[in-house]
């Protein structure tokens, strides 16, 4: 069982972060933001796909002007990304916005951070103070030669001080770099001196596969160590993929369960089914759908449904065929032509007799 940092509670429109809160999992749109409709279809398929806060680009004024729009037809909180322009950031709070993500290391002026800062508070709106190893502070970077884990700590505590010195809370913090064991050490620092709430994720991980890899790692790491109240896989690829990987590792560990969990052996040479080609298939049958099951696809006998005795439903695989069975207990024994569709159909059983007892 995991025990998770303590922290305080920050609201991003109606979604709260930390104080014991579900650890929330966001994404961030790869559109132009001034493209209204196609920057709301792709919120609209993060939303499917279970990202609970979006977060969208503003590098330009006219990115800014869309926010309005955007924010009153997206079904989750919207968070605008603002670097170096404070006017860009005035012009997003008129917005509605629900949050705003600042880093101080890249607009460098304390009095418009403050004032930024006034008009958030004005307008109860959160703001996601953000620290990475590209944008440094200088002073930093003299101090550690290179932006070390302690010198990404040093900055965030820095500027979360600053942040409380002029009567702001409403705020949480990522710490990010591309390396995973900087990202650790900076992260496990800030989270033992604060009740700061924490945003983590690997920056830049790269391509879907190992980016994927990647993410899981370090996030992991921190993840059973009790940090991180919301979570960014950051991919290479359409942002979908993030948050569906954000889940898979938020369950992995049992911090999180969306939609169906697979679990499958292995292939090895005492398979008599094809393998890969099944789970695959029950995967694409199964896309989108939402129910809170393990659901397990064992190759052989020697697994089959000793192995598997925990999931709720699943396939003991042999010699062309299966056992079909239900909490450990044989249902029947099917084909392999039948075994995936078999397999689906009482999944559907199992949801219709769920949403009988709702």
């Amino acid at each position: 069982m995991i025990k998770r940092r303590k922290t305080r509670a920050v609201y991003v429109g109606n979604v709260k972060i930390g104080d014991n809160a579900p650890i929330v999992v966001q994404s961030m749109t790869d559109t132009k933001t001034h493209d209204i409709e196609s920057t709301l279809e792709q919120i609209d398929r993060l939303y499917q796909a279970g990202c609970e806060i979006v977060r969208v680009a503003a590098p330009t004024e006219k990115d800014a002007l869309a926010l309005s729009e955007i924010v009153k037809r997206s079904p989750v909180p919207v968070i605008a990304d603002i670097h170096f322009s404070p006017r860009i950031a005035f012009t997003a709070l008129e917005s509605g916005i629900h949050g705003i993500r600042l880093n101080p290391g890249n607009i460098n002026d304390k009095g418009k951070i403050k004032e930024i800062l006034q008009e958030c508070k004005k307008r109860n709106i959160a703001v996601r103070l953000g620290v990475n190893s590209g944008s440094l502070e200088e002073r930093l970077l003299e101090k550690y030669g290179y932006p070390t884990g302690q010198a990404l700590a040093e900055s965030a505590l820095y500027w979360s001080e600053f942040f409380e010195s002029v009567g702001f809370t409403n705020f949480k913090v990522s710490i990010k770099g591309s390396d995973v064991l900087q990202n650790i050490e900076a992260n496990r620092i800030f989270a033992s001196k604060t009740d700061i709430p924490l945003h983590i994720g690997i920056t830049e991980a790269g391509p879907s596969e190992k980016g994927s890899v990647k993410s899981a790692v370090g996030l992991g790491i921190l993840l059973y160590m009790g940090i991180g109240d919301t979570v960014r896989v950051s991919l290479t690829a359409d942002p979908v993929e993030e948050v569906k990987v954000a889940y898979q590792i938020l369950q992995s560990l049992g911090l999180r369960r969306r939609g169906i969990e697979i679990i499958s052996c292995p292939t090895c040479g005492r398979i008599e089914v094809d393998l890969p080609k099944v789970v695959k298939d029950v995967e694409e049958k199964l896309e989108g759908e939402d129910l809170p099951i393990k659901v397990a696809i064992m190759g052989c006998v020697v697994n089959a449904i000793g192995e598997a005795r925990e999931a709720d439903i699943g396939l003991a695989c042999g010699n062309k065929s299966a056992i079909l069975f239900r909490e450990g207990q044989p249902v029947k024994r099917v084909s392999e032509e039948e075994m995936v569709d078999q397999l689906v159909e009482e999944i559907r059983r199992i949801k219709e007799e769920k949403n009988g007892r709702a």
